[in-house]
C-alpha cells in the first residue's frame, strides 16, 4: 500500500463514508443488513483503502441538476430546503416525531405504573417498596441504545422517507379509483 490508500484515515472521512453509505440505503442500493455491515466496517476503517472498498461497487453521487436520469422520487422539497435536502427546521421536525414515537409509549406506561404505585401506597398508608423502577429501568435503558443508535444511523430521515411513500402510494391509488368510478360514470346510458 503506497501513497494515499496507506494514509490514516480521519473521523471526517469516515463521516463523508458512513453518509455515502446512507445515500445507498435510501436509493435502495444496499439492503438494510449490508448498509449496517458496511457502516460497522466504515467506523472501524483504519486508512483510506479501507474506507473506498466499502464504496467500489456504488456509483459515484451525481448532483441533480447534472444527472440525466429523473429524481428518485417526485416530492416536493422539505420545508427550509433550497435544493432538495431537508434543511435544519425539517429534520428537526422528522427527528423530533421520531423522538416522540419511540418515546411516548414509555412516558405514557412508566405515568401509569407511578400511578398505580402511589395510589396502592396511599392506600395502605404506608411507602410501599418502589415497584416501577423495574418496569422504567430496563426499558427505558433499551430506549437509550435504540435513539442513539437511530440518530446515529439517521433512522428519523429514512422513516420519514418511507412514510412519504406510503402515502403517495395510497394517494396514488385513491386517484386511480377515481378515475375508474368516473370513467364507469361515463360508460354507463343514461337512465330515463
Amino acid at each position: 500500500m503506497d501513497g494515499r490508500d496507506g494514509m490514516r484515515a480521519a473521523d471526517a472521512d469516515r463521516e463523508a463514508v458512513a453518509e455515502r453509505l446512507r445515500v445507498a440505503l435510501d436509493e435502495g442500493r444496499l439492503d438494510l443488513h449490508e448498509y449496517d455491515e458496511r457502516l460497522q466496517r466504515a467506523y472501524a476503517a483504519r486508512t483510506y483503502a479501507d474506507l473506498e472498498a466499502l464504496l467500489t461497487d456504488l456509483p459515484p453521487v451525481t448532483p441533480p441538476q447534472r444527472s440525466a436520469l429523473a429524481p428518485a422520487s417526485a416530492t416536493a422539497p422539505a420545508v427550509g430546503s433550497l435544493d432538495g435536502q431537508p434543511g435544519p427546521v425539517a429534520t428537526r421536525g422528522v427527528t423530533a416525531r421520531w423522538l416522540a414515537e419511540v418515546w411516548l409509549p414509555y412516558l405514557n406506561v412508566v405515568a401509569i405504573v407511578v400511578t398505580i404505585w402511589a395510589v396502592t401506597s396511599l392506600l395502605s398508608r404506608d411507602l410501599l417498596y418502589f415497584w416501577p423502577v423495574w418496569v422504567a429501568g430496563p426499558w427505558g435503558a433499551v430506549l437509550l441504545v435504540r435513539t442513539i443508535t437511530g440518530l446515529t444511523g439517521g433512522e428519523p430521515q429514512r422513516q420519514s422517507i418511507e412514510r412519504e411513500r406510503r402515502r403517495q402510494r395510497k394517494r396514488s391509488k385513491r386517484e386511480r379509483k377515481r378515475e375508474l368510478r368516473a370513467g364507469e360514470r361515463d360508460d354507463e346510458p343514461p337512465t330515463a
